[in-house]
């Protein structure tokens, strides 16, 4: 549908960090992922961004998903597109957006795009109560676009105009790269601005609009770490407003933190002081409560996490988590599973009906159906160099306070005794056991504690 051209090669001294601005994060994502997601769901088929300082990290957390191009040295906005040559022989649209302007929404991309035809050049605009210093737009009786008035031109009459320059702009491809050559750094700063476009458009007769955004607040570009307060703000009320249209109950918006990629079934309860990062999916009638943390995690209907933390993970339905259990690394948990008190699962899968209610740490293992462990259990998977995986088939019985020493594998129906250190195979239906015979001495305790 068209191209865009991510501008990302600032500094940004303001936000005083040793990573790139656009790799800030709101509401858990970089600015620069938010921006990409829009876009794409906007239907842009091909994005280069124009990365400079820590360009490493951003091509590293972006990916395949863009193409980039180098600004070196850095020497404005127009010198940054210039640098997006890999687009010039492209035909259609393309559009040139600030990546310190992750809230500005794929359905504003669409309608900008959608309005943009048939014009050869395209500026985004925002209505602001208090327009600060922002470039005026100058309509003419009709309501047509005339041009864009620096504030520190404008008379006074234009000076109370409240439309001004979002600085969003979408071009005919074939003559952006056509003018954009005209653009001169014949200012202060010695730097070529893309604004400067509007004019170099005007100038050979080419038809320009202007399109006024919706809702303004999308356009917060941000400097600073108060910005970026504030966008975090904003985009965690857009999201909470949404989930409860859909039927999510949140206990106090004003302290839940969840991702805009979140999808969150009816009747489920979220509790404050809960936050959700990346792709979070939850079903229906679930309840989070207070201090759980979720990240990329898939949960099922009627289940409950009980102040944990869940990453990289799945859970069936009317499973119970917590509290305070940690499940990471790709653990695929069974329908009517109890996962309770400090309990730690990695790269582990469970079965339906397993039970591992307390202390226990299970990691590169796979369990089957109702199986249960006892308090404390330790699955012993690292030598030190290579991991190990435990496999405990249905209806095992794994006994209070037992190591299982990978690689091992508990039949079907198997009794480990509590205490035991199991080093080899258990077969079906056996009991595995491993502890030094208990002996007593006579009068040594009392002996002892009266030393």
């Amino acid at each position: 549908m068209g191209n865009a051209v991510i501008l990302a090669a600032g500094k940004g001294t303001r936000m005083i960090s040793k990573h790139a601005k656009v790799m800030q994060k709101v509401l858990g994502e970089p600015m620069i992922g938010h921006i990409a997601d829009h876009l794409e769901n906007a239907g842009i088929d091909r994005i280069v961004t124009v990365v400079g300082y820590k360009g490493e990290e951003i091509r590293e957390y972006l990916g395949t998903r863009s193409e980039y191009a180098v600004q070196e040295p850095q020497l404005g906005s127009g010198h940054a597109v210039m640098m997006a040559d890999a687009l010039k022989n492209e035909e259609g649209k393309t559009l040139i957006v600030n990546g310190d302007c992750p809230l500005i929404s794929a359905e504003t991309y669409k309608e900008f795009l959608n309005e943009s035809e048939g014009y050869d050049l395209t500026v985004l605009t925002m209505v602001c109560e208090d327009p600060g210093s922002y470039g005026r737009i100058i309509r003419d009786k009709n309501g047509d676009f005339l041009r864009i008035t620096e504030f520190k031109d404008c008379n006074e009459e234009e000076k109370k105009i409240t439309e001004v320059n979002a600085g969003i702009y979408c071009a005919d491809n074939q003559l952006l790269w056509k003018y954009l050559p005209e653009i001169r750094n014949e200012n202060a700063q010695k730097e070529y601005y893309v604004t400067d476009l509007v004019q170099i458009f005007l100038s050979h007769g080419k038809k320009i609009g202007a399109v006024i955004a919706k809702d303004p607040d999308e356009m917060m570009g941000i400097n600073d770490r108060k910005m970026l307060a504030d966008a975090n703000t904003w985009l965690k009320h857009k999201v909470n407003e949404r989930l409860m249209k859909e039927g999510v109950t949140l206990i106090d918006p004003e302290h839940t933190y969840i991702s805009k990629d979140a999808k969150i079934g009816k009747d489920t309860v979220i509790y404050p002081n809960v936050v959700m990062e990346g792709h979070v999916t939850i079903g229906e009638d679930c309840v989070i409560t207070s201090g759980s943390y979720l990240r990329d995690a898939k949960i099922g209907d009627s289940c409950t996490v009980d102040a944990s933390e869940i990453t990289d993970s799945e859970i069936a339905e009317e499973t119970t988590v917590g509290p305070d259990s940690h499940l990471r690394n790709g653990c695929k948990i069974g329908a009517k599973c109890r996962i309770g008190n400090f309990v730690e699962l990695k790269n582990t899968t469970f079965g339906y009906n397993t039970k591992c209610a307390h202390l226990t740490y299970v990691g590169d293992a796979e369990v089957g159906s109702k199986v249960n462990f006892g308090c404390g259990v330790v699955t012993v998977n690292y030598d030190g160099k290579h991991k190990f995986r435990t496999v405990i088939d249905d209806g095992a019985f794994i006994g209070s306070n037992v190591n299982l020493v990978a690689p091992v594998h508990i039949g079907k129906k198997a009794l480990l005794a509590a205490g035991s250190t199991i080093t080899e195979d258990v077969p079906d239906g056996g009991m595995g056991i491993g502890r030094v015979r208990q002996s007593n001495k006579e009068g040594f305790g009392e002996k002892y504690l009266n030393k």
